[in-house]
């Protein structure tokens, strides 16, 4: 049992997995610093310092706090829409995407089977 978890663990796409999860928890931080640090506020600032989250409706004794959903959509915009900006400008620093041609392709499986035949009637 141990060398069948040993042989798991050591697969090249356990490590890739393990390496792309610590460096996006890394890339997490920097994208949450950047939008928390410097986007927002200049959001902010263009919407006047408007703040949802306490925005909130009361009925009876429930309370909605919609605000803080809606801040949170706020963010998760901004957020999505740097990690687009950031993910652009890697893809143009690193040229243009080279264009692969398609590996040529041999007969189809019908195409075999007819080859078979007529070779069977000679």
């Amino acid at each position: 049992m141990f060398q069948e978890f040993k042989a798991f663990a050591m697969k090249g796409n356990v490590i890739d997995l393990a390496v792309a999860v610590v460096i996006g928890a890394a890339f997490g931080k920097i994208v949450s610093s950047l939008v928390d640090n410097l986007i927002t506020p200049l959001v902010g600032m263009f919407m006047g310092g408007v703040d949802f989250t306490n925005f909130s409706y009361a009925v009876g004794d429930a309370v909605f706090g919609y605000g803080a959903f809606v801040q949170s959509v706020i963010d998760f915009t901004i957020v999505a829409f740097v990690i687009f900006m950031v993910i652009k400008l890697i893809g143009r620093a690193n040229g243009p995407a080279e264009i692969k041609e398609p590996a040529p392709q041999g007969p189809t499986q019908i195409e075999l089977l007819m080859q078979i035949r007529d070779s069977l009637k000679r």
